[in-house]
């Protein structure tokens, strides 16, 4: 005769909270069920140490899922340890009370016992059930109990009936009699690609009889396992071979390259966790797209609980494929969202030092490798220097670039370029453009040629934003070649004789902010720089092509080479007759000139060639 009994909470409510607010994928149910399951086969191993006769000479440990659509039943068993009927109505009448949490705060009572590894912390996973099902059958039993079985049954209404019953093996059978919106989950596919998902990497078999047609036309059921098993993270890098490394790889990454680099350790010490990396070889296809979700997968005792765990991973090493294992995080009860927790800030901060180190190991060892790595994310690499204050330089030791003195599709790192730098020079120069073409053939270069000091030849677009918040490097200061900063010993020049003429064309040419002579030219006539603080021509052609308006663009200033031919007729023809109109003329002339070296466009070519045809014409007279 049945008995039915309360639960010992509120749980018409409660079940409410945990089947709409507590999981917000219902697909989660059979996670739950899986991870009960691998846990009752845990606690029974464990028991059998001391107490052989539980096994009941059965140790073919399996998690079984079978389905039986005319009835409308999904049932998920196992061979574990299974409950006697006051466990039943102790562990399944009361909402939040763990029968694993209870254990594993008895096993921690023995002092010397390594516990076995368990999944369930918070007793509500079960109930995830009803999210689908609209009554939940459990028949279990312990093992050495002959055939004395306890039935449970709910449909989750605020009671529930236990029973006597019969089974011949030991262990549960938790049967979820379906909603009909539910019944999607008696197909094969959903089962198969759920279990993929969240516990492929259980170390149990999840078996499903699975329909097969035979050379006859005739149909039988074969026993199928789901899961792989192989949790190549938590076995010894020894163990694993480099075929087996790039096949997972390219099973989270569905990249069809093997990794640049693989990154695979254990933490120990007061908090353990495994960790398993890739750094890919090209920058991958979903990030050529669009930018991907960030994160690595978080497991608890290979479980999957987070696809994509931001908080292991910044988001400028957000090409990182991985995993990370602990079972020391404190999750909240649905598995789903991690509590604040600074142990979660000390594992994110072990896996950047390991990438970190990991990177420059294949700098150092297969430095081909890493230029093609480099070549593809390098840009995001460089995001971190202003987004990591703390690791500024050993990411900015992590980068590549071209430089006037390095020959093109070759690279010099930092560090090589401030070795290298005479001991005249005190600053790390660089130019940000379009392309290398562009800028090695740039007037801005050419005092730093005369000199014989090299500057770096930056061309990724993020380069505008990383390198000022660099700002320096072995106290070296960084500065930009194209900038009206520089020092003003090595570019300011005094010359009285062009003085009105300046004056003259300050107030003339309303593009500009001043016009002035510099040292910083051996061979052009004229360039523009841009002052401290003010958006520089290429920042200026990046946010046009973003469609940012030029509100708020600030004026760059004109800089003539007083040594320049031109230059000099110019002021020779002020000083001759200071309203000809040809002196302002040939200064635009100039002016558009130094627009179109820096890259930029001329804002008005028509008038640009006009003028120069004229001067033609009178060159040719």
């Amino acid at each position: 005769m049945p008995e039915t009994l309360e639960f010992k909470a509120e749980l018409k409510q409660l079940l409410h909270l945990i089947t709409h607010s507590l999981y917000s994928n219902q697909e989660i149910f059979l996670r739950e069920l899986i991870s009960n399951a691998s846990d009752a086969i845990n606690k029974l191993k464990f028991d059998s140490l001391s107490r052989e006769d539980l096994l009941e000479n059965d140790k073919d440990w399996k998690i079984r899922i079978s389905t039986d659509a005319s009835a409308g039943t999904l049932t998920v068993s196992d061979n574990g340890v299974g409950m006697s009927r006051a466990e039943v109505v102790d562990h399944l009448g009361t909402i939040a009370k763990s029968g694993t949490k209870a254990f594993l705060e008895a096993i921690k009572a023995q002092q010397g016992v390594a516990s076995p590894d368990l999944i369930g912390q918070f007793g509500v996973g079960f109930y995830s059930a009803f999210m689908v099902a609209d009554k939940v059958t459990v028949l279990t039993r312990p093992g050495g109990q002959g055939n004395k079985a306890t039935r449970w049954e709910s449909d989750g209404q605020g009671s529930f009936s236990v029973d006597h019953a019969e089974k011949p093996s030991r262990g549960t059978d938790v049967t979820l009699h379906l909603k009909e919106d539910a019944k999607k989950y008696l197909n094969e596919w959903q089962i198969r690609g759920i279990v993929k998902k969240f516990s492929d990497f259980i170390e149990h078999p999840i078996v499903l009889d699975v329909e097969k047609e035979n050379a006859d036309k005739t149909k039988t059921k074969v026993e199928e396992t789901l899961n792989t098993q192989k949790a190549i993270w938590l076995r010894k890098k020894s163990e694993v071979t480099a075929e087996e490394y790039n096949a997972f790889y390219k099973q989270l990454s569905h990249d069809d390259a093997d990794p640049a680099k693989v990154i695979h350790y254990a933490a120990e010490g007061a908090n353990e966790f495994k960790v398993l990396l890739f750094v890919p070889a090209h920058k991958p296809m979903a990030m050529e797209w669009g930018e991907p979700v960030t994160g690595l997968r978080l497991y608890v005792q290979r479980v999957l609980i987070m696809e994509s765990c931001e908080q292991l991973l910044p988001m400028y090493l957000r090409f990182v494929k991985g995993v990370v294992d602990s079972a020391d995080l404190p999750l909240n009860v649905s598995r789903e969202l991690l509590q604040h927790n600074p142990l979660l800030e000390k594992i994110q901060k072990n896996v950047v030092r390991n990438i970190f180190e990991g990177l420059t190991a294949l700098k150092s060892t297969e430095y081909d490798k890493y230029v093609a790595f480099d070549r593809g994310l390098g840009a995001v690499l460089k995001e971190g220097l202003g987004q990591d204050w703390g690791n500024r330089e050993k990411i900015a030791d992590l980068l590549l670039f071209e430089s006037l003195k390095t020959p093109t599709g070759k690279f010099i790192t930092l560090a090589q370029y401030v070795e290298a730098m005479p001991p005249e020079q005190k600053e790390i120069y660089y130019l940000i453009g379009e392309n290398r073409e562009l800028l090695q053939n740039s007037p801005y270069l050419e005092a730093f040629k005369a000199k014989g000091f090299d500057v770096l030849l930056l061309t990724d677009p993020i380069d505008e934003f990383a390198i000022p918040a660099l700002a320096s490097y072995k106290e070296k200061r960084l500065q930009a070649a194209d900038r009206g900063e520089l020092d003003d010993k090595e570019t300011k020049v005094e010359d009285d004789s062009f003085k009105n003429l300046l004056a003259y064309l300050k107030g003339k040419l309303d593009d500009v902010s001043d016009v002035r002579l510099t040292k910083r030219l051996t061979e052009s006539a004229a360039c523009l720089v841009a002052d401290r603080g003010a958006m520089s021509a290429h920042m200026e052609r990046l946010m046009a092509r973003m469609g940012r308006s030029e509100e708020g663009w600030g004026k760059r200033v004109l800089e003539l080479n007083p040594s320049h031919a031109a230059v000099v007729s110019l002021r020779d023809l002020y000083e001759k007759n200071p309203q000809d109109a040809r002196v302002v003329d040939f200064a635009r002339i100039l002016y558009d000139q130094a627009v179109i070296a820096e890259g930029s466009k001329v804002k008005d070519p028509t008038a640009f060639a006009k003028r120069v045809n004229e001067l033609l014409v009178k060159a040719a007279e």
